[in-house]
């Protein structure tokens, strides 16, 4: 067996969770990837001085996380309008964009661990992955989000950790506290975010698609939660309250039946949608990728990516004829 091999054989089935990971620390797919390329990089030009004094995956966590926290510092953090000013109080208000800002980004369920990995790295993957969640450790600092992930996630000894970061086991514990508080500021109560059984969640779905597609705001309203939000990256401009958001929604786009078209993709995790609008062609382009939260209560909110770029990373064409159909998305 030759060294690549050896070191592929060794490195290759914690990718997956590697990419999640570095999605976490940095709320960006596109950087994630560019990491974990780093992540190899590094630690296939290291390979040779590997001694096993831990394992091969603790080995590439380290590396990964030294990375990432490199990259946070240059970088800074990735918010959704929520994270930088409040809500617009009225639907027709002008609409700002914020073209400068490197907004948070969702995680398309290709990227997770692959059929064939290991079902434990898997499962790694995919925990700790939800959108608020990784929203809400944008709000933390770089080694703040680190000790989180690293604990909270991975669920990995204090010790472990602490030896990872060249830190104390003190401090990686005081460290967790803080976090933990600050990240119960940013996220919702656990109450506010209790999710229906998922034949009762696809169901909702459903009927949000249909209502859509055929420009029904009386039915999309339905399902919205009295105080659902509506954000729409690149743009600074966000809304609240059933009212104003099924309004604007019903204003902007539910202009003709079939004039937008829904297609499920799989988006941090959960069930999302990639959202293509019908030009007078027929034909249909990229519009947005949608990741509604759903909660036993109704959809609380509804984030609009209006980034057509996310659409290659989600195994989906910028546009098609209307009959045609896109190509299969993830489900």
């Amino acid at each position: 067996m030759t060294v690549s091999e050896d070191f592929t054989g060794l490195t290759g089935r914690f990718r997956g969770e590697l990419l999640a990971h570095c999605y976490r620390m940095l709320g960006s797919a596109e950087e994630a990837e560019d990491l974990v390329q780093e992540t190899y990089l590094r630690a296939w030009r290291s390979f040779d001085g590997f001694e096993g004094r831990s394992s091969v995956r603790t080995w590439l966590y380290r590396i990964a996380t030294n990375v990432c926290l490199t990259a946070i510092e240059r970088r800074g953090r990735r918010p959704l309008p929520s994270g930088l000013c409040g809500p617009a109080q009225d639907m027709e208000a002008p609409l700002v964009a914020g073209p400068e800002v490197p907004w948070l980004q969702p995680f398309p369920g290709a990227l997770l661990a692959g059929e064939g990995e290991d079902p434990a790295a898997a499962a790694v993957s995919r925990a700790g992955i939800r959108l608020a969640f990784v929203a809400a450790l944008q709000y933390l600092s770089a080694r703040q989000r680190a000790v989180l992930i690293l604990r909270d996630v991975l669920e990995w000894p204090a010790a472990q950790v602490a030896d990872l970061l060249g830190t104390t086991t003190t401090a990686v514990n005081s460290g967790l506290r803080r976090a933990r508080a600050q990240l119960a500021q940013a996220l919702p109560a656990e109450d506010e975010l209790a999710e229906p059984a998922e034949p009762d969640r696809r169901a909702v779905l459903d009927r949000f698609a249909a209502a859509i597609q055929n420009a029904d705001g009386s039915a999309l309203a339905e399902l919205l939660r009295e105080d659902v939000a509506l954000e729409m990256p690149p743009l600074l401009t966000w809304f609240t309250g059933r009212q104003t958001v099924a309004g604007f929604i019903a204003a902007y786009f539910l202009t003709e039946p079939g004039g937008l078209r829904l297609v499920p993709v799989m988006a941090n995790g959960e069930r999302a949608f990639a959202v293509y609008q019908r030009d007078p062609s027929r034909a249909y382009h990229a519009h947005a990728v949608l990741v509604p939260t759903v909660t036993a209560t109704g959809i609380a909110r509804i984030i609009a990516f209006q980034d057509t770029g996310l659409f290659g990373s989600f195994g989906l064409p910028q546009q098609y004829r209307a009959g045609s159909g896109p190509a299969p998305a993830q489900d």
